[in-house]
Protein backbone atom coordinates (compact mmCIF):
# COMPACT_ATOMS: atom_id res chain seq x y z
CA UNK A 1 0.00 0.00 0.00
CA UNK A 2 2.63 2.56 0.84
CA UNK A 3 4.56 1.82 -2.41
CA UNK A 4 1.11 2.12 -4.35
CA UNK A 5 0.48 5.44 -2.77
CA UNK A 6 3.95 6.71 -3.46
CA UNK A 7 3.76 6.15 -6.90
CA UNK A 8 0.13 7.39 -7.17
CA UNK A 9 1.16 10.96 -5.17
CA UNK A 10 4.42 11.04 -7.86
CA UNK A 11 2.29 10.45 -11.04
CA UNK A 12 -0.09 12.95 -9.97
CA UNK A 13 2.67 15.05 -9.08
CA UNK A 14 3.75 15.00 -13.16
CA UNK A 15 0.84 14.31 -15.10
CA UNK A 16 0.03 17.14 -16.85
CA UNK A 17 -3.19 16.20 -18.43
CA UNK A 18 -6.06 18.14 -17.78
CA UNK A 19 -8.29 14.60 -17.43
CA UNK A 20 -5.14 12.40 -15.70
CA UNK A 21 -3.92 14.89 -13.15
CA UNK A 22 -7.18 14.87 -10.99
CA UNK A 23 -8.10 11.21 -11.30
CA UNK A 24 -4.50 10.58 -10.08
CA UNK A 25 -5.16 12.68 -7.42
CA UNK A 26 -7.85 11.43 -6.13
CA UNK A 27 -6.60 7.92 -6.44
CA UNK A 28 -3.71 8.92 -4.49
CA UNK A 29 -5.96 10.27 -1.43
CA UNK A 30 -7.85 7.19 -1.66
CA UNK A 31 -4.50 5.19 -1.13
CA UNK A 32 -3.65 7.88 1.69
CA UNK A 33 -6.97 7.30 3.56
CA UNK A 34 -7.98 10.65 3.04
CA UNK A 35 -10.80 10.57 0.05
CA UNK A 36 -12.29 14.05 -0.87
CA UNK A 37 -14.91 14.67 -2.61
CA UNK A 38 -14.47 16.61 -5.66
CA UNK A 39 -15.09 20.40 -5.53
CA UNK A 40 -17.12 22.82 -8.22
CA UNK A 41 -17.36 25.90 -9.01
CA UNK A 42 -19.36 28.30 -10.34
CA UNK A 43 -18.55 31.99 -11.94
CA UNK A 44 -22.07 33.93 -12.00
CA UNK A 45 -20.67 37.09 -13.49
CA UNK A 46 -23.66 40.65 -14.01
CA UNK A 47 -22.44 43.22 -16.14
CA UNK A 48 -22.69 46.48 -15.29
CA UNK A 49 -20.96 46.77 -12.56
CA UNK A 50 -21.70 46.25 -8.70
CA UNK A 51 -22.05 49.02 -6.45
CA UNK A 52 -20.53 47.78 -3.08
CA UNK A 53 -23.57 49.03 -0.78
CA UNK A 54 -25.67 46.95 -2.58
CA UNK A 55 -23.81 43.96 -1.02
CA UNK A 56 -22.73 45.63 2.28
CA UNK A 57 -24.36 44.19 5.23
CA UNK A 58 -26.79 46.57 7.11
CA UNK A 59 -24.63 48.10 10.07
CA UNK A 60 -20.98 48.41 8.31
CA UNK A 61 -19.91 51.33 7.84
CA UNK A 62 -17.36 52.23 5.01
CA UNK A 63 -16.18 55.53 4.77
CA UNK A 64 -14.59 58.21 2.05
CA UNK A 65 -10.87 57.85 1.71
CA UNK A 66 -8.27 60.29 0.91
CA UNK A 67 -6.79 58.09 -2.34
CA UNK A 68 -8.92 59.22 -5.36
CA UNK A 69 -8.46 55.63 -7.04
CA UNK A 70 -10.15 53.92 -4.53
CA UNK A 71 -13.42 54.21 -6.28
CA UNK A 72 -15.20 55.65 -3.37
CA UNK A 73 -15.83 54.43 0.61
CA UNK A 74 -14.01 52.15 2.15
CA UNK A 75 -12.09 51.00 5.17
CA UNK A 76 -8.72 51.67 6.96
CA UNK A 77 -8.26 48.34 8.76
CA UNK A 78 -9.46 45.01 7.64
CA UNK A 79 -12.74 44.16 9.00
CA UNK A 80 -13.35 40.56 9.53
CA UNK A 81 -17.07 39.87 11.51
CA UNK A 82 -19.85 37.47 11.36
CA UNK A 83 -22.99 37.59 9.39
CA UNK A 84 -24.92 36.07 12.45
CA UNK A 85 -26.45 39.04 13.47
CA UNK A 86 -26.63 41.02 10.40
CA UNK A 87 -28.81 41.58 8.30
CA UNK A 88 -28.49 41.21 4.58
CA UNK A 89 -29.34 44.04 2.16
CA UNK A 90 -32.06 43.92 -0.32
CA UNK A 91 -30.10 42.79 -3.29
CA UNK A 92 -29.29 39.48 -1.07
CA UNK A 93 -32.48 38.71 0.54
CA UNK A 94 -32.84 35.83 -1.90
CA UNK A 95 -29.54 34.26 -0.33
CA UNK A 96 -31.05 34.69 3.21
CA UNK A 97 -31.55 31.06 4.30
CA UNK A 98 -28.02 30.31 3.02
CA UNK A 99 -26.67 33.44 5.00
CA UNK A 100 -24.64 30.15 7.01
CA UNK A 101 -22.86 29.88 3.78
CA UNK A 102 -22.41 33.40 2.79
CA UNK A 103 -19.01 35.39 2.58
CA UNK A 104 -19.35 38.90 1.53
CA UNK A 105 -15.82 40.35 -0.09
CA UNK A 106 -15.56 44.43 -0.26
CA UNK A 107 -12.20 46.25 -0.41
CA UNK A 108 -10.39 44.35 -3.63
CA UNK A 109 -8.66 46.06 -6.54
CA UNK A 110 -8.18 45.52 -9.96
CA UNK A 111 -7.17 48.16 -11.65
CA UNK A 112 -4.93 45.89 -13.65
CA UNK A 113 -7.79 45.04 -15.70
CA UNK A 114 -8.16 48.58 -16.59
CA UNK A 115 -12.01 49.83 -16.14
CA UNK A 116 -14.55 51.12 -18.31
CA UNK A 117 -17.90 49.54 -19.17
CA UNK A 118 -17.07 46.08 -18.93
CA UNK A 119 -13.11 44.28 -18.29
CA UNK A 120 -14.05 41.37 -20.73
CA UNK A 121 -11.97 39.05 -20.27
CA UNK A 122 -9.55 41.18 -17.89
CA UNK A 123 -12.81 40.67 -14.89
CA UNK A 124 -11.31 36.79 -14.54
CA UNK A 125 -8.30 36.76 -16.26
CA UNK A 126 -6.28 39.89 -14.35
CA UNK A 127 -5.08 41.88 -16.73
CA UNK A 128 -5.91 44.28 -19.39
CA UNK A 129 -6.97 43.44 -22.86
CA UNK A 130 -8.43 46.39 -24.56
CA UNK A 131 -8.38 47.48 -27.73
CA UNK A 132 -9.64 45.59 -31.27
CA UNK A 133 -12.56 45.29 -32.37
CA UNK A 134 -15.44 46.15 -30.05
CA UNK A 135 -12.91 47.28 -27.42
CA UNK A 136 -13.16 43.68 -26.08
CA UNK A 137 -9.75 43.10 -27.21
CA UNK A 138 -8.16 39.90 -26.63
CA UNK A 139 -7.09 37.76 -23.30
CA UNK A 140 -3.47 37.98 -23.15
CA UNK A 141 -3.45 34.85 -20.69
CA UNK A 142 -5.95 32.39 -19.03
CA UNK A 143 -9.04 33.16 -16.75
CA UNK A 144 -9.67 31.72 -13.41
CA UNK A 145 -12.67 29.77 -14.53
CA UNK A 146 -10.48 28.10 -16.66
CA UNK A 147 -7.63 27.73 -14.39
CA UNK A 148 -9.76 25.77 -12.26
CA UNK A 149 -11.42 23.75 -14.99
CA UNK A 150 -7.77 22.61 -16.14
CA UNK A 151 -6.89 21.97 -12.17
CA UNK A 152 -9.97 19.78 -11.45
CA UNK A 153 -10.60 18.15 -14.64
CA UNK A 154 -13.78 16.38 -16.25
CA UNK A 155 -15.73 15.50 -19.63
CA UNK A 156 -16.03 19.26 -20.06
CA UNK A 157 -13.09 21.05 -18.05
CA UNK A 158 -15.18 24.33 -18.51
CA UNK A 159 -18.64 25.16 -19.31
CA UNK A 160 -19.57 29.04 -20.02
CA UNK A 161 -23.56 30.01 -20.62
CA UNK A 162 -24.70 33.15 -20.25
CA UNK A 163 -27.38 35.75 -21.59
CA UNK A 164 -26.74 38.81 -23.44
CA UNK A 165 -28.79 41.84 -24.99
CA UNK A 166 -29.11 39.76 -28.50
CA UNK A 167 -31.56 37.20 -28.58
CA UNK A 168 -30.12 35.83 -32.05
CA UNK A 169 -26.97 35.97 -30.35
CA UNK A 170 -26.03 32.23 -30.11
CA UNK A 171 -22.14 31.87 -29.40
CA UNK A 172 -19.84 34.73 -28.42
CA UNK A 173 -16.57 35.46 -26.84
CA UNK A 174 -16.54 37.54 -24.02
CA UNK A 175 -14.83 36.27 -20.82
CA UNK A 176 -13.52 33.53 -20.47
CA UNK A 177 -10.26 32.40 -21.81
CA UNK A 178 -7.81 28.79 -22.49
CA UNK A 179 -4.80 31.04 -22.76
CA UNK A 180 -3.26 33.83 -24.60
CA UNK A 181 -5.20 34.46 -27.63
CA UNK A 182 -7.58 31.35 -26.96
CA UNK A 183 -10.87 32.67 -25.76
CA UNK A 184 -13.44 29.83 -24.64
CA UNK A 185 -16.97 30.02 -25.85
CA UNK A 186 -20.28 31.66 -23.87
CA UNK A 187 -23.01 30.21 -25.13
CA UNK A 188 -26.22 32.12 -25.59
CA UNK A 189 -29.08 30.00 -26.83
CA UNK A 190 -30.27 27.74 -23.89
CA UNK A 191 -31.11 25.07 -27.17
CA UNK A 192 -27.79 25.21 -28.21
CA UNK A 193 -26.36 24.81 -24.80
CA UNK A 194 -28.74 21.66 -23.82
CA UNK A 195 -28.37 20.18 -27.05
CA UNK A 196 -24.07 20.30 -26.83
CA UNK A 197 -23.99 19.18 -23.05
CA UNK A 198 -27.57 17.39 -22.77
CA UNK A 199 -27.64 15.38 -26.71
CA UNK A 200 -26.53 11.83 -26.36
CA UNK A 201 -29.37 11.97 -24.59
CA UNK A 202 -31.90 14.26 -25.85
CA UNK A 203 -34.56 13.27 -28.66
CA UNK A 204 -35.34 14.88 -31.87
CA UNK A 205 -33.08 17.43 -33.39
CA UNK A 206 -30.43 17.22 -30.68
CA UNK A 207 -29.89 13.73 -30.63
CA UNK A 208 -29.31 13.83 -34.45
CA UNK A 209 -27.08 16.58 -34.26
CA UNK A 210 -24.84 15.09 -31.62
CA UNK A 211 -24.77 11.82 -33.44
CA UNK A 212 -23.57 13.77 -36.44
CA UNK A 213 -21.26 15.75 -34.71
CA UNK A 214 -20.12 12.06 -33.44
CA UNK A 215 -19.90 10.78 -36.80
CA UNK A 216 -17.97 14.13 -38.26
CA UNK A 217 -15.41 13.47 -35.64
CA UNK A 218 -14.67 10.00 -36.95
CA UNK A 219 -14.56 10.83 -40.39
CA UNK A 220 -11.94 13.95 -39.91
CA UNK A 221 -9.92 11.62 -37.44
CA UNK A 222 -9.80 8.58 -40.05
CA UNK A 223 -8.74 11.36 -42.79
CA UNK A 224 -6.20 12.94 -40.98
CA UNK A 225 -4.50 9.25 -40.48
CA UNK A 226 -5.15 8.73 -44.13
CA UNK A 227 -3.31 12.24 -44.99
CA UNK A 228 -0.53 11.53 -42.43
CA UNK A 229 0.72 9.14 -44.95
CA UNK A 230 0.94 11.07 -47.95
CA UNK A 231 2.80 13.71 -46.74
CA UNK A 232 6.51 14.22 -45.78
CA UNK A 233 7.64 13.59 -41.99
CA UNK A 234 8.30 17.08 -41.31
CA UNK A 235 4.69 17.67 -41.72
CA UNK A 236 3.55 14.95 -39.95
CA UNK A 237 3.72 16.07 -36.78
CA UNK A 238 1.75 19.30 -37.23
CA UNK A 239 -1.25 16.53 -38.40
CA UNK A 240 -0.39 14.85 -35.43
CA UNK A 241 -2.03 17.96 -33.23
CA UNK A 242 -4.99 17.97 -35.49
CA UNK A 243 -5.81 14.13 -34.74
CA UNK A 244 -5.48 14.58 -31.29
CA UNK A 245 -7.57 17.99 -31.16
CA UNK A 246 -10.32 15.49 -32.94
CA UNK A 247 -9.65 12.07 -30.96
CA UNK A 248 -9.97 14.29 -27.70
CA UNK A 249 -13.31 15.80 -28.47
CA UNK A 250 -14.24 11.95 -30.13
CA UNK A 251 -13.87 10.35 -26.55
CA UNK A 252 -15.17 13.22 -24.69
CA UNK A 253 -18.50 12.17 -27.12
CA UNK A 254 -18.04 8.43 -25.82
CA UNK A 255 -17.90 9.98 -22.44
CA UNK A 256 -20.44 11.37 -22.47
CA UNK A 257 -22.61 8.03 -23.61
CA UNK A 258 -20.89 6.28 -21.00
CA UNK A 259 -23.08 8.00 -18.51
CA UNK A 260 -26.07 7.91 -20.19
CA UNK A 261 -27.98 6.65 -17.71
CA UNK A 262 -26.53 9.75 -15.02
CA UNK A 263 -27.57 11.85 -17.79
CA UNK A 264 -31.33 11.40 -18.27
CA UNK A 265 -31.75 11.09 -15.01
CA UNK A 266 -29.94 14.62 -13.91
CA UNK A 267 -30.88 16.38 -17.67
CA UNK A 268 -33.18 19.61 -17.64
CA UNK A 269 -36.54 19.14 -18.83
CA UNK A 270 -37.06 21.74 -21.60
CA UNK A 271 -39.86 23.50 -21.92
CA UNK A 272 -41.21 27.28 -23.49
CA UNK A 273 -38.44 29.42 -21.26
CA UNK A 274 -35.55 27.78 -23.37
CA UNK A 275 -36.55 29.47 -26.76
CA UNK A 276 -37.97 32.84 -25.18
CA UNK A 277 -37.20 35.78 -26.20
CA UNK A 278 -37.24 37.15 -22.73
CA UNK A 279 -33.83 37.79 -21.31
CA UNK A 280 -35.36 36.58 -17.59
CA UNK A 281 -36.66 33.21 -19.42
CA UNK A 282 -33.38 32.68 -21.17
CA UNK A 283 -31.17 33.02 -18.19
CA UNK A 284 -33.67 30.97 -15.86
CA UNK A 285 -32.83 28.24 -18.80
CA UNK A 286 -29.27 28.48 -18.51
CA UNK A 287 -29.31 27.96 -14.78
CA UNK A 288 -31.08 25.09 -14.99
CA UNK A 289 -28.58 23.93 -17.74
CA UNK A 290 -25.82 24.86 -15.54
CA UNK A 291 -27.07 23.14 -12.57
CA UNK A 292 -27.65 19.81 -14.39
CA UNK A 293 -24.46 19.61 -15.70
CA UNK A 294 -22.71 19.84 -12.48
CA UNK A 295 -25.10 17.29 -11.04
CA UNK A 296 -24.60 14.80 -13.85
CA UNK A 297 -20.92 15.32 -13.64
CA UNK A 298 -20.34 16.88 -16.85
CA UNK A 299 -18.21 19.74 -15.35
CA UNK A 300 -16.69 20.77 -12.07
CA UNK A 301 -16.03 24.47 -13.75
CA UNK A 302 -18.88 26.43 -14.72
CA UNK A 303 -19.74 30.35 -15.73
CA UNK A 304 -22.82 31.92 -16.21
CA UNK A 305 -22.53 35.25 -17.82
CA UNK A 306 -25.30 37.38 -17.69
CA UNK A 307 -24.87 40.91 -19.94
CA UNK A 308 -21.33 40.61 -19.69
CA UNK A 309 -18.35 42.33 -21.70
CA UNK A 310 -18.70 44.93 -24.71
CA UNK A 311 -20.83 45.27 -26.34
CA UNK A 312 -23.30 43.26 -24.51
CA UNK A 313 -24.09 45.32 -21.09
CA UNK A 314 -27.26 46.98 -22.21
CA UNK A 315 -29.18 44.33 -21.56
CA UNK A 316 -32.75 44.82 -20.61
CA UNK A 317 -34.44 43.00 -17.92
CA UNK A 318 -38.44 42.77 -19.83
CA UNK A 319 -39.41 39.83 -17.50
CA UNK A 320 -38.94 41.72 -14.33
CA UNK A 321 -40.81 44.80 -15.73
CA UNK A 322 -37.68 46.87 -16.95
CA UNK A 323 -37.94 47.56 -20.51
CA UNK A 324 -34.81 49.67 -20.24
CA UNK A 325 -31.44 49.00 -20.72
CA UNK A 326 -28.79 48.45 -18.31
CA UNK A 327 -26.57 51.16 -19.80
CA UNK A 328 -29.47 53.70 -19.05
CA UNK A 329 -29.77 52.50 -15.77
CA UNK A 330 -25.83 52.75 -15.19
CA UNK A 331 -25.99 56.39 -16.70
CA UNK A 332 -28.50 57.01 -13.84
CA UNK A 333 -31.60 56.84 -15.65
CA UNK A 334 -35.09 56.27 -14.35
CA UNK A 335 -38.04 53.83 -15.92
CA UNK A 336 -41.45 53.61 -14.85
CA UNK A 337 -41.55 55.30 -11.31
CA UNK A 338 -38.55 53.13 -10.75
CA UNK A 339 -34.94 55.07 -9.76
CA UNK A 340 -31.68 53.30 -11.20
CA UNK A 341 -30.85 51.99 -8.29
CA UNK A 342 -34.04 50.12 -8.01
CA UNK A 343 -33.76 48.32 -10.93
CA UNK A 344 -30.37 47.79 -10.31
CA UNK A 345 -31.60 46.05 -7.02
CA UNK A 346 -34.43 44.51 -8.59
CA UNK A 347 -32.30 43.11 -11.04
CA UNK A 348 -29.36 41.71 -9.32
CA UNK A 349 -31.84 40.50 -6.48
CA UNK A 350 -33.00 38.19 -9.72
CA UNK A 351 -29.70 36.77 -10.21
CA UNK A 352 -30.02 35.73 -6.22
CA UNK A 353 -32.91 33.47 -6.53
CA UNK A 354 -31.53 32.04 -9.67
CA UNK A 355 -28.12 31.37 -7.66
CA UNK A 356 -30.83 30.28 -4.44
CA UNK A 357 -32.71 27.77 -6.53
CA UNK A 358 -29.24 26.74 -7.75
CA UNK A 359 -28.09 25.37 -3.88
CA UNK A 360 -31.38 23.92 -3.26
CA UNK A 361 -30.72 21.67 -6.23
CA UNK A 362 -27.32 21.02 -5.19
CA UNK A 363 -28.22 20.64 -1.38
CA UNK A 364 -30.81 17.67 -2.66
CA UNK A 365 -27.76 15.40 -3.94
CA UNK A 366 -25.93 13.63 -1.50
CA UNK A 367 -22.36 13.21 -1.58
CA UNK A 368 -20.39 11.65 0.86
CA UNK A 369 -21.23 12.21 4.62
CA UNK A 370 -23.22 15.59 3.06
CA UNK A 371 -24.65 16.70 0.26
CA UNK A 372 -23.27 18.43 -3.19
CA UNK A 373 -23.36 21.49 -2.22
CA UNK A 374 -20.92 20.83 0.51
CA UNK A 375 -18.47 20.68 -2.18
CA UNK A 376 -19.38 23.46 -4.34
CA UNK A 377 -18.35 27.50 -4.36
CA UNK A 378 -20.24 29.94 -5.97
CA UNK A 379 -18.74 33.50 -6.42
CA UNK A 380 -20.52 36.25 -7.70
CA UNK A 381 -19.08 39.12 -9.03
CA UNK A 382 -19.93 41.64 -12.32
CA UNK A 383 -17.07 42.28 -15.37
CA UNK A 384 -17.34 45.85 -14.78
CA UNK A 385 -15.97 46.15 -10.84
CA UNK A 386 -17.72 48.72 -9.18
CA UNK A 387 -20.13 50.64 -11.37
CA UNK A 388 -20.76 51.43 -14.75
CA UNK A 389 -18.06 53.45 -15.88
CA UNK A 390 -15.60 51.35 -13.43
CA UNK A 391 -12.29 52.09 -12.24
CA UNK A 392 -11.58 49.06 -10.48
CA UNK A 393 -10.50 50.54 -7.22
CA UNK A 394 -12.77 48.32 -5.67
CA UNK A 395 -14.05 45.05 -7.00
CA UNK A 396 -17.27 43.24 -4.95
CA UNK A 397 -17.28 39.73 -4.55
CA UNK A 398 -20.29 37.39 -3.12
CA UNK A 399 -19.06 34.06 -2.24
CA UNK A 400 -21.20 31.02 -1.52
CA UNK A 401 -19.01 28.41 -0.55
CA UNK A 402 -19.96 25.09 0.92
CA UNK A 403 -18.42 23.29 4.26
CA UNK A 404 -15.84 21.31 2.39
CA UNK A 405 -14.41 23.45 0.07
CA UNK A 406 -11.75 25.23 3.10
CA UNK A 407 -13.30 28.76 2.70
CA UNK A 408 -14.60 30.36 5.32
CA UNK A 409 -18.23 30.66 5.62
CA UNK A 410 -20.54 33.62 7.37
CA UNK A 411 -18.19 36.44 7.68
CA UNK A 412 -18.31 40.01 6.11
CA UNK A 413 -14.37 40.85 5.15
CA UNK A 414 -13.74 44.46 3.97
CA UNK A 415 -9.51 45.09 3.19
CA UNK A 416 -8.15 48.16 3.38
CA UNK A 417 -8.85 50.54 0.90
CA UNK A 418 -6.38 51.18 -2.43
CA UNK A 419 -3.09 52.32 -1.46
CA UNK A 420 -3.29 51.52 2.45
CA UNK A 421 -1.20 49.02 4.60
CA UNK A 422 -3.27 45.19 4.08
CA UNK A 423 -5.02 46.37 0.67
CA UNK A 424 -4.68 43.46 -1.75
CA UNK A 425 -6.34 42.59 -5.31
CA UNK A 426 -8.86 40.34 -7.10
CA UNK A 427 -6.01 38.43 -8.30
CA UNK A 428 -5.07 37.18 -4.45
CA UNK A 429 -8.58 36.47 -4.66
CA UNK A 430 -8.15 33.66 -7.90
CA UNK A 431 -4.80 32.56 -5.73
CA UNK A 432 -7.08 31.26 -2.55
CA UNK A 433 -9.50 29.70 -5.07
CA UNK A 434 -7.10 28.15 -7.30
CA UNK A 435 -5.08 26.63 -3.54
CA UNK A 436 -8.14 25.02 -2.49
CA UNK A 437 -8.77 23.34 -5.88
CA UNK A 438 -5.48 22.11 -5.33
CA UNK A 439 -2.66 24.31 -7.03
CA UNK A 440 -0.23 26.26 -5.55
CA UNK A 441 0.61 29.74 -7.45
CA UNK A 442 2.73 32.75 -5.98
CA UNK A 443 -0.48 35.20 -7.73
CA UNK A 444 -2.95 34.47 -10.19
CA UNK A 445 -2.31 37.36 -12.76
CA UNK A 446 -0.52 40.50 -13.25
CA UNK A 447 -0.08 42.28 -10.50
CA UNK A 448 -0.83 46.82 -10.62
CA UNK A 449 2.21 48.38 -10.62
CA UNK A 450 0.77 51.75 -8.71
CA UNK A 451 0.67 49.44 -5.64
CA UNK A 452 3.70 49.54 -3.47
CA UNK A 453 4.71 48.20 -0.08
CA UNK A 454 2.97 46.48 1.90
CA UNK A 455 -0.63 47.41 -0.01
CA UNK A 456 0.53 45.13 -2.65
CA UNK A 457 1.91 41.04 -2.30
CA UNK A 458 1.84 37.43 -3.20
CA UNK A 459 -0.03 34.94 -1.84
CA UNK A 460 -3.54 33.85 -0.98
CA UNK A 461 -6.32 35.78 1.55
CA UNK A 462 -5.66 34.33 4.54
CA UNK A 463 -8.78 35.80 6.23
CA UNK A 464 -10.97 33.64 3.75
CA UNK A 465 -9.18 30.26 4.40
CA UNK A 466 -10.06 28.02 7.35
Amino acid sequence: MGNRRQFLERAAGGAGGVLLAPVLAQLAAQAAGSVRMPLRFVFVVEGNGLPPQQVTPLGFQRSNVPNKRASGRGVFQLVNESLVDRELPPALKPIDEYKNHLTIVNGLSGRVAGGGHSNNFGALGVFNCKGGVGNSGAPIDETIDVAIGKQLGGIFPHVGIGMVDRPNANVIYNCSAWGKGQPTPTICQPMTAYSSLFGSVAGGSSKAEFQARTNLLDFLAADVRRLQKQVPAAEQDKLEAHLQGYEEMRNRQSRLNEIENTLRQQGPVVNDKYTSAVETDRLDAQFDIGTAALIGGLTRSLTVASGVGDPYFGVKFTGLGINFGKHGIGHGGSYNGMTWEEMSIKIRAFHFELIARMMKKLDAVPEGDGTMLDNTVIIYLSDSAEGHHSRCGQWPFVLLPGKNTGLAQGRYVDFPHYGADGHREIGNLYTTLLQIAGQQRDYFGHHDLLLTGHATGNGPLAPLLV
